[in-house]
């Protein structure tokens, strides 16, 4: 650790600074809006938007089968999905604006959307 001794009062400065910035900036980066609706979409085009205020269940069909979406305590999820590899349903609950679950094999997706998205789905 002789590298220590190699640090100057300005250096100790600019790494604090550096750390503080980066503190500070985690959480307004990850910052989003207040989720307000779910929309559902089956082979590309909107089937559904669900406000997140009310609880319920929805069956949406698609090539394979019935997929069901449930809407509980502001977020949502696909209970089950007639796709081999549930990745959909594994995604568990979506609560933030932008957040995604896609279930490729039955062509049904299901988006949550809000005032100001923290991310977009591509970046995520």
């Amino acid at each position: 650790m002789y590298w220590l001794a190699l640090f100057r009062p300005g250096d100790w400065l600019v790494a604090a600074l550096g750390l503080t910035i980066c503190g500070v900036s985690i959480p307004l980066a990850w910052q989003g809006g207040v989720a307000e609706k779910a929309v559902i979409k089956r082979g590309g085009e909107v089937f559904a938007e669900l406000d997140l205020s009310r609880n319920r269940q929805i069956d949406v069909p698609g090539p394979l089968g019935i997929t069901t979406v449930r809407v509980e305590k502001r977020r949502v999820r696909v209970v089950s999905d007639p796709g081999p590899r549930q990745y959909c349903v594994r995604q568990g609950w979506l609560a933030r604006p932008g957040e995604i679950a896609i279930c490729a094999p039955n062509q049904v997706s299901v988006q949550v959307q809000g005032g100001k998205e923290a991310y977009d789905s591509l970046s995520y």
